[in-house]
């Protein structure tokens, strides 16, 4: 098996590279979760291809975080295997893997310590990224999310909600990683700021065409974001369809999500 040789400024460490592969980006292979006996995730098998934006369904305890962190190996499967690329999580160096995966959570997750310069260029530096790259690097990315380069000494607390959302964006995407995952990134942004948000990540996706697995409980964030929606509850996938196909489904639980959907207000 290939290796590559990352330095950290100490000793090197020898990293497996993951081998290409033709097929799914990430694979649940009948995949539960446990914790003290009770199952957060139970007998998962899905899918996500190559390119694609599958957007994670349902309610609160429904096991949608649980999978996420199943995919860069914060959680470890109780039992079945999730595959990244073709190969077990379980194979990956955890911290290969996770550099190979970009992820954004509510308020964007960043260092409050940390500039926002430092936030983005954080996972190029620890790939030893030449300075002037990372500097570059930083720099585009904040052109792709549409902020301003006055923002770079900046530290989070300075910053709005959206904006803090877009620099975990940027920071996500700096390494280029193939995958991205994103836990309810905009449910703590206001109705404008959040609307403005989804037509910015729609465009971005359009552009770079990651392999996206995005955690939402809004019917709404699903069917503007997604290529596929899988819907969850009680720890388990209960369907998984085009977003074309979605609100047509006689499922009885998807029919309750539409039915919620058409009497709220606009």
């Amino acid at each position: 098996m290939p290796v590559v040789r990352v330095t950290t400024g100490q000793a090197p460490a020898l990293l497996m590279t993951p081998p290409a592969s033709d097929g799914p980006a990430i694979t649940f292979d009948h995949v539960s979760f446990r914790v003290n006996g009770r199952a957060l995730v139970q007998d998962l098998v899905l899918s996500v291809n190559q390119g694609e934006t599958l957007v994670l369904l349902g309610r609160s305890g429904s096991g949608k975080t649980t999978s996420l962190k199943l995919i860069n190996r914060l959680l470890v499967p109780s039992a079945g295997e999730v595959r990244v690329n073709g190969r077990p999580t379980t194979e990956w160096h955890p911290i290969r893997l996770r550099r190979s995966i970009g992820y954004v959570i509510q308020h964007g997750g960043l260092f409050p310590h940390f500039t926002v310069a430092r936030n983005i260029a954080l996972v190029p530096q620890i790939e030893n990224w030449p300075k002037e790259k990372v500097e570059a690097r930083v720099q585009e990315m904040l052109t792709l999310v549409g902020l301003s380069p006055e923002l770079l000494d900046r530290y989070p607390q300075q910053l709005s909600g959206g904006q803090r959302q877009r620099v975990g964006v940027a920071r996500a995407l700096a390494a280029d990683p193939p995958i991205l995952l994103l836990d309810e990134p905009f449910g703590a942004l206001d109705p404008i700021t959040r609307s403005e948000m989804h037509l910015e990540f729609h465009a971005l996706q359009q552009r770079l065409k990651k392999t996206v697995i995005f955690v939402t409980h809004d019917l709404r964030e699903a069917l503007l974001l997604a290529d596929r929606v899988a819907l969850m509850e009680g720890g388990r996938l209960i369907v998984s369809l085009p977003v074309t196909e979605f609100p047509h489904s006689q499922e009885p639980l998807v029919r309750a999500y539409m039915e919620a959907f058409s009497t709220e207000p606009r």
